[in-house]
């Protein structure tokens, strides 16, 4: 064994002896604090080895016969020969190799003292005599631009060895011996697997240090020709380990810029911890090398198989983050062809910045992507140890910040990612302050909304649970109802609590007791942001009262108040739409409202009440809404429902836009504060406006119905029993389809409000009582939600849905149909006093002799003479008025029979009572005649 070392010592050193003194210089070595050493005392020779003292090597270059000038020249000789060859070695391997070099001047000396006994001179002398200067090669670092990863490398990568000059190129390796190869290659392949090129391992010509996409790649690496066989192909087969450090150093870099997010960030933190173990163990296998004479290259290969599939793994992990963020050259033209100008419009919209990670389309890999990624390697890799234990440690580093973040959104309702890569995304353009604009509910569903690529499988089961819990939160916050700067204790802080992957007995045992205290946390989190909410609502605001205020006014429940109100203003509503004064029926409002007398006086939010003028006609809106042409699109109002018009409408309701007065332009408008916004919004008003304009209508066509009957009781045109059969006969005609239309109108308001209206709002108050009781329950650990905010909130929309349906207003033919009868009924209730006037023409004994106290009738009489023909064309329009009324009643029977039998059994109550309108005249005209006293 001490013959082979010294066989491996005098083969190294005779390798490093061949190599020209200047090529060191081209390596970027550290340097080890022994750079100039100064002049050295001779070491003592023991006895038998000659008297004289050592020497220094250089004495052996002095001819024989030397004086004080060849010893000045010794000494300058030294001087240089230490200044020129600086080492970045550690001190064992300057102490080995100075021993090494000392024994060969030794060996070189005693050449040469038998040299000048024979009268000849040595080769170094020779040697010395034939040296030329040549111009030094000097490359220089220089400082690079600074990038927004902190850690990144700002120094210059170092020049190729392919670029040094040829006197700085090492001996070719077919000249040296197998013992030599070996030791050069070892020291080369250091040098590789810290990403630098040796005397012979070099960098392959396509590779290019300056350009980004190649260090990601990794650098290839090339042996130069002439090493033995045997060498090659282990060096090549460790030679990936050094393509993949320099990769993953490059992916380090890279990743932990600004714009890829906190999850990448401790990623390439702990990939970067990785990366420290793999250069202690180069510094180990270098000290072997210094200091073992039995290390050898498949001793080397030993020792770094266990490190090269760590890396392997690390590479194949990095790139395939790189693919997906698009730095990779295979998805570049993918990611260039997702880029959209109107995407970039919408972020900026959206109030976005126009970072990396922020635009539309483009491909980035961060937060929850990263984490998925992370977690099906785990899963696909837990046959293996030592990938399960290697992925496992970079979930559970790289889930940390994130898991803040989860942590901060559960618990306190507030989102901290300034990077974009939570599986909440937050709208910041879209503010609490539109929420009496948003007829959409566009603020409780789209400010906070799921990025559904970007969540991770840990919670995938859950991101629904989690998103409400935060939004729930969220809205509490901002009544101030929640301690932001309370610490958050027994939590998780990694997802190494939700793993179930794992095949061991005992680590399935210890992550089911994980995931049962992750799912505790996020289920917990969501009991109490429900309750904290439901009794914010329920209580501190009075959700209920104030659901009951808008039952009074908007479903006209005990609307004596109202019915003033209509009396008061009755001047000012028979204006057309557009020329009524809405300051004065605010203000006749606000007056009817204090009235000490009425229901509305000790309601405490009267004050938020408002009058409004809406030019579109009731019928022509419902059909918007029935076609899905606007409501839900259009966050404007009613007006703005003028966009949305479909060909059909818009021509056959032009006209009738023209002709919209104030009683069936009127709504009523209410003022909700924040947080019952979310549940009374603007959506769920727009309902309950559809509904009151619907009774409202019905409402004053009773009353007009209501104003013709006191006219045929009261106008003495009416009263006066004639001699005339016919025109007697015609005036029973019209009392009896007066009394089918008020009939009609009666019957179907009593069913819109005492059969639709109060049965589903006494259910709405029961889920509400329901929910006001979980609300209040608090039970010791895991709680179960019994109700939720959003299902309280679905509730309201569904009671509204549920009114709208039976009360006919979302079918288009129920809707045309009944559009066509109240137009019959209100045209008709407007032609009585017409009639009053024509009848005094067709009554011959009120032509004749008209009576005194109609002083009117009088005037008008006299004025007009007996026409016979009148009573005929009486005849005519009245049989009009009773054939239309009567057929479109028929129709719409058999449509309430036919969507009673498929669709809403309630309307079958409605249709049994509007048969009673009908009842004896199937085909209307003269039927049923004789019944009528």
């Amino acid at each position: 064994m001490a013959s082979s070392s010294n066989v491996r010592s005098s083969a190294y050193a005779d390798r490093r002896s061949m190599v020209p003194k200047d090529l060191t210089t081209a390596r970027p070595r550290v340097a080890s604090g022994r750079l100039d050493r100064g002049p050295q005392t001779p070491r003592q020779v023991p006895p038998g080895s000659g008297n004289v003292p050592r020497r220094n090597p250089s004495a052996s270059m002095k001819p024989s016969g030397g004086g004080d000038a060849d010893r000045r020249t010794e000494r300058v000789t030294v001087t240089t020969r230490e200044n020129v060859t600086i080492r970045t070695r550690s001190p064992v391997k300057e102490d080995v190799e100075e021993y090494v070099g000392e024994r060969r001047e030794r060996d070189r000396d005693r050449g040469g003292d038998r040299d000048r006994a024979g009268g000849r001179i040595g080769p170094s002398v020779i040697r010395k005599e034939k040296e030329v200067p040549q111009a030094t090669w000097k490359p220089q670092a220089h400082i690079i631009s600074h990038t927004t990863a902190p850690l990144a490398s700002r120094i210059s990568v170092p020049p190729l060895a392919s670029q040094a000059p040829a006197a700085l190129q090492p001996q070719p390796l077919v000249q040296l011996s197998v013992d030599v190869q070996e030791a050069a290659i070892l020291e080369d392949l250091l040098f590789a697997f810290m990403g630098y090129e040796g005397q012979y391992i070099r960098f392959v010509d396509s590779y290019n240090p300056t350009i980004e996409k190649n260090r990601l790649t990794g650098a290839g690496f090339r042996i130069l020709p002439g090493l033995d066989p045997s060498l090659r192909d282990l060096t090549n087969s460790m030679l990936k380990m050094a393509t993949h450090y320099g990769a993953v150093e490059a992916f380090v870099e890279v990743q932990s810029r600004e714009e890829f997010g906190a999850v990448n960030h401790a990623l390439c933190a702990a990939v970067r911890k990785l990366l420290k173990d793999y250069l202690t163990l180069i510094v180990q296998l270098e000290h072997q090398l210094l200091t073992n004479p039995s290390f050898t290259l498949h001793v080397l290969h030993l020792h770094t198989l266990p490190t090269s599939k760590m890396m392997s793994q690390l590479y194949s992990l990095a790139h395939e983050i790189l693919r997906r963020n698009s730095l990779l050259e295979d998805d570049l033209e993918d990611s260039v062809d997702d880029f959209c100008d109107d995407n970039i419009l919408d972020a900026l919209r959206e109030g976005g910045d126009l970072g990396l990670g922020s635009i539309p389309g483009k491909k980035i890999c961060k937060g929850g992507s990263v984490l998925g990624l992370l977690t099906r390697r785990l899963a696909s890799m837990s046959g293996d140890p030592a990938a399960r234990t290697l992925l496992s440690t970079l979930l559970r580093e790289a889930s940390r910040p994130y898991m803040m973040m989860l942590n901060e959104w559960l618990h306190h309702g507030g989102i901290k990612d300034p990077h974009g890569e939570f599986l909440v995304r937050e709208q910041k353009s879209i503010r609490r302050e539109r929420l009496e604009e948003d007829y959409t509910d566009e603020y409780w569903e789209k400010r906070y909304t799921i990025r559904e690529t970007d969540v991770p499988p840990q919670l995938e089961g859950l991101k629904d649970k989690v998103l409400l819990a935060g939004k729930y939160l969220n809205v509490v916050r901002e009544c101030g109802g929640v301690d932001v700067s309370k610490e958050v204790s027994d939590v998780p802080r990694t997802f190494e609590d939700v793993r179930y992957d794992l095949l061991a007995v005992e680590a399935i045992v210890v992550k089911l007791i994980g995931y049962t205290r992750f799912l505790e946390n996020v289920n917990d989190a969501y009991a109490h942001a429900n309750s904290s909410l439901l009794n914010l609502l329920l209580t501190t605001y009075a959700l209920p009262a104030r659901l009951r205020s808008l039952k009074h006014y908007f479903f006209l429940d005990r609307s004596d108040f109202f019915s003033y109100f209509l009396e008061l203003g009755a001047s000012e509503l028979k204006k057309p739409a557009k020329a009524v004064n809405v300051g004065k029926l605010q203000s006749l409002l606000d007056l009817v409202l204090r009235q000490p007398g009425s229901v509305a006086a000790q309601d405490p939010f009267k004050e938020d009440v408002k009058v409004q003028m809406n030019e579109s006609g009731l019928t022509k809106w419902l059909m918007r809404v029935v076609n899905v042409a606007g409501i839900e699109q259009d966050g404007s109002g009613g007006n703005g429902l003028d966009n949305y018009q479909t060909p059909a409408v818009s021509t056959a309701t032009a006209e009738e836009d023209k002709n919209v007065t104030g009683f069936t332009a009127l709504q009523l408008d209410y003022i909700v504060p924040f947080p019952l916004s979310l549940v009374i919004s603007r959506k769920t008003v727009l309902r309950y406006q559809l509904l009151f304009r619907y009774l409202l209508s019905l409402r004053h066509l009773e009353t007009l119905l209501v104003g013709s009957w006191l006219d045929h009781s009261k106008v003495i045109s009416w009263k006066h029993k004639s001699s005339n059969r016919k025109l007697e006969m015609w005036k029973r005609r019209a009392w009896i389809l007066r009394a089918r239309m008020l009939v009609f109108v009666q019957q179907l308001l009593y069913f819109c409000t005492a059969e639709v209206i109060e049965p589903n709002w006494q259910g709405l108050m029961a889920r509400l009582n329901e929910s006001g009781t979980a609300g209040s329950d608090e039970k010791e650990g895991p709680r179960q939600v019994a109700r939720t905010v959003d299902e309280l909130m679905q509730d309201h929309v569904d009671f509204l849905d549920t009114c709208l349906k039976e009360c006919m207003l979302t079918n288009a033919k129920l809707l045309k149909i009944h559009a066509k009868i109240m137009t019959t009924c209100t045209m008709f209730a407007t032609y009585t006093a017409h009639l009053s006037r024509a009848i005094l023409t067709a009554d011959p004994d009120l032509a004749t002799n008209p009576p005194a106290a109609s002083t009117g009738s009088a005037t008008l009489a006299s004025s007009t003479s007996y026409d016979p023909a009148r009573l005929g064309k009486l005849a005519d329009n009245l049989q009009k008025y009773e054939d239309n009324f009567s057929r479109h009643l028929k129709i719409l029977l058999d449509a309430l029979g036919y969507y009673a039998a498929t669709e809403t059994v309630v309307l079958l109550g409605l249709c049994a009572r509007l048969s009673t309108a009908n009842e004896g005249l199937p085909g209307g005209g003269l039927g049923g005649i004789g019944n009528v006293g």
